[in-house]
């Protein structure tokens, strides 16, 4: 009996130093304590991946995958300097061969960069000018919230379909009127470079708006409405209210907004594969989906700088928001 109270005591005395001990933590460093498990998770699921992508990288399969061979820096060497260039698909260059228009979209990181920078310029004007609206009390505006979020919950692959189906050669109704405006080529729409990119910005800009939308009118209906009484009183104008109180205090929600979408808009895939095909339209993520079944080591290295440029467009979007934005 005796044995049984002293472990008891033992287990209780442990039990009271560690609260005692966390009660005179700081609040910061209650905080990191509590964000170790999320800083474990992360370490498991996002940067042991990455590592062992960079490891794959610094080697190269033989020809029937029965060895392999340390190359070090050597995949990204031939990466940045073409010599990567004949095993990647169709006429796609890692980086553009030259100054030309074809040579730009025939490369899958300029044409990664002009979809992420005008998809994501455009889905923000959008979504502000949709959350500007939704914010109205109007009749009818939960219908409209509601409508607004259709083309978000659409799945990528019905997205696709839709946007291949109108521009279809054979089917299609939108190519006509685009093509006399000279957006689009007039013939085999979808396996002209430039048409079939401009046709999946647009698609991208259709589907996401939605979300940028919806995190923006979060951020607007956390505003203080009794800053616009006073403006009001006060004697400023529509544009003066947006100027000095509403565009502000969103700022931080825009940023975050432009963060997510811009990772997200980094790693296209899905809508290029369904709409047209990755020899038309190029990106990263269709590079190291291509290479990777015969080219490991190439695709490793294609996808490690892919995450290495997210990281820094990432870091960028932080330093220019200020650490408080997140």
């Amino acid at each position: 009996m005796s044995t049984e109270t002293g472990r008891e005591s033992r287990r209780s005395g442990a039990l009271v130093s560690v609260m005692r001990w966390m009660e005179n933590l700081s609040d910061t460093q209650y905080a990191y304590l509590l964000l170790i498990p999320v800083f474990v998770l992360l370490g498991i699921v996002a940067l042991y991946p990455l590592l062992r992508t960079f490891e794959l990288s610094l080697f190269k399969l033989s020809a029937d995958f029965s060895s392999t061979t340390f190359v070090g820096a050597g995949n990204y060497i031939e990466l940045f300097t073409g010599e990567k260039n004949r095993f990647l698909p169709g006429g796609t260059t890692f980086l553009p061969d030259g100054f030309s228009m074809s040579a730009m979209l025939n490369s899958a990181l300029v044409v990664t960069v002009i979809f992420a920078v005008v998809s994501v310029l455009f889905e923000t004007l959008i979504g502000l000018g949709q959350a500007l609206i939704l914010d109205q009390d109007f009749y009818g505006r939960r219908w409209i919230r509601a409508a607004i979020i259709i083309p978000w919950a659409v799945p990528i692959v019905i997205q696709g379909m839709i946007f291949f189906l109108m521009f279809n050669a054979n089917v299609g109704f939108l190519t006509p009127p685009l093509a006399d405006l000279g957006l689009l080529a007039p013939t085999n729409t979808l396996n002209d470079t430039a048409s079939a990119t401009f046709i999946i910005i647009v698609a991208d800009i259709w589907k996401t708006s939605a979300f940028m939308a919806l995190l923006i009118l979060a951020g607007l209906q956390s505003i203080d409405r009794g800053l616009y009484d006073v403006a009001k009183v006060a004697g400023a104008t529509k544009w003066q209210q947006f100027k000095l109180i509403t565009f502000p205090l969103i700022l931080p929600t825009i940023g975050v907004a432009v963060l997510f979408r811009s990772v997200q808009a980094m790693r296209v895939y899905g809508i290029i594969d369904t709409v047209s095909s990755c020899t038309v339209v190029p990106s990263l993520s269709c590079m190291v989906v291509a290479t990777f079944t015969t080219r490991e080591g190439t695709s490793a290295a294609i996808a490690f700088v892919t995450a290495a440029i997210i990281g820094a467009v990432v870091m960028g979007l932080i330093v220019w928001q200020g650490e408080d934005a997140i």
